[in-house]
């Protein structure tokens, strides 16, 4: 352990940290700061509060300018390159940016790599955005230096304190002319072009198309004045916080103070400068003559304006773009909430003068039966926003009415007007957000549950009015009639605490007990059958003609590799019944999940989905679908739902894989040696004998014992014996004759495509035996004449520009996660035979779903016999 950590320690250096030890030295700046100005925050409260209104007016008006100004900028600069940018859009992607590159390393310039999900649903092409936001990078960077360099040497004329800013303005000068000079070089393919070309000629085409295009110098000097207007804003700012709290106003001083905040806020690494902005600025302030507590006012107000104002409407972007998930989410908690201040209200004493007031308006019965149904009221509430969660319009209309009745029951019991007040904020929750509850529940589940209602409420009460009417005199003191047997049934029944009725034995309060306990159950039992949906049911019915009419669909439209699992016994098929086509998925977790799209003709496709759509909606269960090709996109758009990247499916193109080449010297020296060993590649067309398949399965049973794998299924196949005896098989056998591995040939619908489903091996076989199998593949494909051969998908793999918050962390994940490495290392054996990466994509409703589809993906994916 000693020597792990030495070692470590040794490969400690500053220079491969230099961004982690700058960014801690910031924060610690920034700790300082805020802790030794504790007190003089403290003390300029008031000064702030005092602060002249109209001013901070001012301020905020030219803080929205800012805004616009940035908008209009990168509008500018996306129309340099071609591109028509939307305002709305463009204070999107400001706001967003400036946001991130707060908490970015080095964040001014990394944050420019962020791209809206807005501008990729627009088409716009990735690299024109790059080279766009590369033009709004550079003028911002400019237009400091040029607002700068006269500031700076007005006040060295003056022979006043600009050395730090100076400085600070000559590193960003070098920083621009570096900059342009590799621009210009790039452009001209200079000298640095040149040795990069040769050094690292992967990345030449990339670097080509960053630095090609034609610029529009209209467009680039709009620009120019665009980011001149912006400094004039800051300036502003300065100025502006200067006359608020007023002190002495000074156009040098607003100037100089702007221009250094800026130039520490672009240089640095982490936070834009947080604290260290705040520190010099107060040090310029001092310096120029104004107080301690005035500069530090001035700059702490200036920095609302500048800084924290975009960052909160940044952080709101955010929000606003994942609404949804709050709109569904906000209600649930708060009726939640609600039952608990419910019940927590029954069982604590009300206020006597409140309860003087309410019995002079209300019947004692009446208090009473409100506080029962308030209790009623808090349990059902509770119930209800677990299914309220999950989008059911049913829950939705329960909890308006439970609401509805806590409001009148509240004031009821004991004048309790602030529980009444919430009940009452949340109902008006509920109805604004109605949009959000969309799935209806089965009208058969319905009728089921109101069936059994009705028959636990008729046995329930007869039960009660028997042992009402028989029961002994000396239990309740009283000898009960027919009239009062049923009287007392029904209260019983609906939960009315009765005073009336007094147990005067154990027996008796036994009774009591029980007819409540049987009347809870039949209302929660009603409820259940109200906010449920059908328990769909996940088992396959025997559907021999369902499987043969997909099978003959297939045949038609059939244009994917994963096709033939479509059919599978773990599927559920739902066909059109407007066209011959039909929809693969299995239900999980109230998901219907559907493996890629639809079987039919191209033209049909969006009209089987609103078919799909449709009946999923009638059946109480939300769609995902799984696997979507990139190209298949557009089938989606009319259904208004969200995507995400999943990983990419590897192709080889036949006819250029080759054995020969300095490339493929490790390839085939690993064939070499299994061939010197005494292993041979073999193909085996079906059927095959038993005694094979027993081999076979033999080395599955391995596979999934020694590599510790066990068997998916949904979007491939699992061992078979009866799937494996009807299709080809290539393995690899060792001297002795004993298979160590295996792969089988399946179907692929896909036009001139071969592809394969399992390919497995023993834990003693050498590594090769996978590059044996795929090569020998590969011979088969060209002498079928197939012109591609296809490897499969690599999960959570390929994803190189994110498009969304979640597609960002799948990126990070895949990259960091030790458990998700294993996707490279597969990705790694594939690269050295595909020429093709599509990418794959599931389509779903909202960011709530994308919550709970990880459980029902990998519900669909275990097999049927480790469901039941």
């Amino acid at each position: 352990m000693k020597e792990r950590i030495l070692k470590q320690f040794r490969k400690f250096s500053p220079k491969t940290y230099w961004k982690e030890i700058l960014a801690v030295l910031v924060i610690l700046l920034a700790f300082v700061f805020f802790r030794s100005e504790r007190k003089e925050l403290q003390s300029i409260l008031p000064q702030l509060r005092a602060a002249d209104g109209r001013w901070i007016f001012a301020g905020l008006a030219v803080t929205a300018l800012y805004v616009l100004l940035q908008a209009l900028m990168y509008i500018y600069s996306f129309r340099a390159m071609g591109m028509r940018l939307r305002l709305s859009d463009a204070v999107e992607l400001f706001l967003k940016r400036n946001f991130l590159s707060v908490f970015l390393p080095a964040g001014g310039i990394s944050s420019l790599a962020y791209t809206t999900s807005q501008l990729r649903k627009r088409n716009l092409n990735a690299t024109q955005i790059h080279q766009a936001s590369a033009i709004y990078g550079y003028v911002g960077l400019l237009t400091v230096f040029l607002i700068g360099v006269p500031v700076i040497l007005y006040t060295i004329g003056k022979q006043r304190h600009a050395g730090a800013a100076g400085l600070s303005l000559l590193l960003l000068g070098l920083l621009l002319g570096a900059v342009f000079l590799v621009v210009y070089t790039f452009r001209k393919k200079g000298t640095l072009y040149q040795w990069i070309s040769r050094k690292f000629p992967s990345v030449i085409n990339n670097i080509d198309a960053v630095f090609s295009g034609t610029i529009n110098k209209r467009q680039l000097w709009l620009t120019i004045a665009a980011s001149l207007a912006i400094e004039c804003c800051g300036i502003a700012h300065v100025y502006i916080s200067i006359y608020a709290l007023g002190a002495a106003p000074s156009f040098q001083v607003a100037a100089v103070g702007y221009t250094l905040s800026v130039v520490l806020m672009i240089l640095s690494p982490f936070l834009r400068g947080l604290g260290a902005v705040e520190f010099t600025m107060l040090y310029i302030f001092m310096g120029y003559g104004y107080r301690h507590d005035e500069g530090l006012g001035i700059t702490l107000l200036y920095r609302v304006f500048e800084f924290w104002i975009p960052l909160m409407l940044g952080l709101f972007a955010f929000v606003w773009r994942g609404r949804q998930l709050v709109a569904r989410i906000m209600p649930a908690i708060g009726i939640f909430f609600l039952g608990i201040v419910n019940i927590i209200s029954v069982a604590t004493p009300p206020l006597a003068e409140r309860m003087r007031l309410d019995r002079y308006y209300l019947p004692v019965e009446a208090i009473h039966a409100s506080k029962l149904m308030v209790l009623v009221m808090g349990v059902s509430l509770l119930v209800t926003s677990a299914y309220l969660i999950k989008g059911l319009r049913a829950a939705w209309i329960a909890a308006l009415v439970f609401t509805a009745l806590s409001i009148l029951g509240n004031i009821a019991k004991a004048l309790d007007y602030e529980e009444s007040l919430l009940a009452g904020f949340i109902l008006v929750l509920l109805i604004t957000n109605s949009k959000q509850y969309r799935i209806k529940e089965n009208p058969r589940w319905i009728r089921i549950g109101f069936a059994t209602f009705f028959i636990t409420l008729f046995s329930v009460c007869l039960f009660d009015f028997l042992s009402f009417y028989f029961i002994d005199k000396r239990h309740f003191g009283i000898d009960f009639n027919w009239r009062q047997s049923l009287y007392y049934t029904l209260r019983s029944f609906l939960l009315f605490s009765d005073d009336e009725l007094t147990p005067k034995t154990h027996f008796g309060r036994d009774f009591v007990n029980i007819t409540r306990f049987l009347g809870s159950c039949a209302w929660l039992l009603l409820i259940y059958s109200l906010l449920r949906p059908r328990i769909f049911d996940d088992t396959v019915p025997d559907a021999k003609t369902a499987s043969e009419l997909a099978r003959e669909i297939l045949e038609e439209h059939g244009r994917s590799a994963v096709d033939y699992f479509k059919t599978m016994p773990d599927k559920q098929l739902f066909f059109s019944g407007i066209t011959s086509g039909f929809t693969a998925y299995r239900v999980a977790n109230d998901f219907a999940v559907v493996l890629e799209e639809p079987v039919c003709a191209a033209e049909d496709k969006i009209d089987v989905l609103t078919e799909f759509e449709a009946f999923c909606k009638q059946e109480g269960l939300k769609t995902v679908y799984y696997r979507v090709d990139e190209s298949s996109l557009l089938h989606f758009e009319d259904l208004k739902k969200m995507k995400i990247f999943i990983g990419q499916e590897a192709i080889m193109e036949v006819a250029q894989f080759t054995l020969e080449g300095k490339d493929r010297k490790s390839l085939r020296n690993g064939l070499n040696s299994l061939q010197k060993k005494g292993y041979e590649t073999v193909f085996i067309a079906s059927p095959h004998s038993d005694a094979l398949l027993q081999e076979l399965e033999s080395v599955s049973d391995e596979w999934l014992d020694k590599f510790e794998k066990k068997e998916m299924v949904f979007s491939q196949g699992m061992f078979s014996r009866e799937e494996i005896r009807h299709s080809d098989v290539i393995l690899v056998k060792d001297a002795e004759g004993r298979v160590q591995a295996f792969l089988n040939i399946i179907r692929d619908y896909t036009p001139e495509e071969c592809t394969y489903d399992l390919i497995r091996k023993r834990l003693e076989a050498p590594g090769g035996c996978m590059d044996a199998l795929i090569v020998k593949l590969t011979e088969y494909a060209r002498e079928k004449q197939y012109k591609y051969l296809n490897l499969g998908m690599i999960p959570l793999n390929g994803l190189n520009t994110p498009d969304n918050p979640a597609e960002r962390i799948i990126k990070y994940a895949s990259q960091r996660m030790g458990s998700l490495r294993h996707y490279k290392t597969l990705r790694d054996f594939k690269e050295k035979y595909a020429t093709i990466w599509e990418n794959k994509y599931m389509i779903f409703g909202n960011d709530f779903d994308l919550l709970q589809i990880p459980g029902a993906l990998r519900k669909v994916m275990k097999p049927l016999s480790d469901t039941n």
